[in-house]
């Protein structure tokens, strides 16, 4: 069966419970999409970015739900339909079928779609079976900005599986200033954007301070006239965020992310932590 390329492909997790299987399955999902989308030339007009693109191009110490992009250049009538299309056939080729819900015509520079793959539990062998009162479908969302802010460098990558192909993805410097900027103007509490925050930092990885100039200036226009962007500023910024937060909370939303070897990284999570962390700022 085609599904038995699923099974190898999940054998290669170190999984030890129900939700690391679930994790790393939506992963080969989201693996599965991103060839599909390889096959149809998305990545001439598209970059990768986000969460996702860290854990799955670089390595990143945590799961993450959703596939986000951005447009090379602006198109306002960009719609999913016929990437949509392509990867109903790519999954159908694993012999799984998915859903998909394309709201492409809803207003608004961020166009989303979704897919959709129920009843998992029933079609693949899984390690840890799928009970009744468990989650039955996975679902994957995917975003992309149509209208990006000026500033951002591309690169490629290879991905191996399902099929070994090539991937547009931000580089890494303009990566940090996306997640820098969502820190700012996310307007909740994500744990999981400071354990990517750490990771740059880890990383000593540069910013890309004209990518987030004009990130921040398309969504707070009133910073045009003010202060340039620098570093200075950020660290004023995040250090005043970083006192206000609830760390107990940003744990909380990051460990069904992580794996049960991971869990011990958040013991250390505290505002003396991320105030040291931010002096590493580049």
């Amino acid at each position: 069966m085609n599904t038995d390329l699923i099974i190898d492909r999940l054998n290669e997790y170190l999984i030890t419970s129900k939700q690391e299987e679930i994790n790393a399955l939506k992963e080969i999902y989201q693996e599965i999409a991103l060839a599909a989308l390889a096959r149809s030339d998305f990545f001439k007009i598209g970059a990768f970015h986000g969460g996702t693109c860290l854990r799955i191009v670089h390595g990143l110490r945590r799961f993450s739900e959703d596939l986000d992009f951005q447009l090379i250049k602006p198109q306002k009538n960009f719609e999913w339909h016929s990437f949509l299309v392509a990867m109903k056939l790519e999954f159908k080729s694993f012999g799984l079928t998915i859903t998909v819900k394309d709201r492409s015509k809803a207003e608004g520079v961020i166009k989303k779609a979704f897919l959709k793959q129920g009843s998992f539990g029933q079609i693949l062998e899984l390690k840890h079976p799928v009970l009744s009162s468990d989650k039955q479908s996975i679902l994957i969302k995917l975003e992309i900005d149509t209208n990006p802010p000026e500033g951002s460098s591309f690169e490629s990558h290879f991905l191996q599986y399902p099929f070994p192909f090539s991937i547009t993805t931000q580089d890494q410097p303009s990566l940090f200033a996306g997640k820098l900027h969502a820190l700012l103007y996310r307007g909740y509490l994500k744990g999981r954007d400071w354990f990517d925050f750490l990771w740059y930092i880890s990383k000593k990885t540069p910013i890309n301070y004209t990518l987030l100039g004009s990130a921040l200036v398309q969504t707070d226009p009133n910073l045009s006239t003010s202060l340039p962007i620098t570093r200075g500023w950020l660290v004023n910024k995040f250090d005043t965020q970083i006192r206000t937060i609830d760390w107990h909370k940003a744990r909380f939303d990051v460990q069904p992310f992580l794996t049960n070897a991971n869990q011990k990284m958040l013991d250390a999570w505290s505002q003396d932590l991320f105030l040291a962390m931010l002096e590493k700022l580049p």
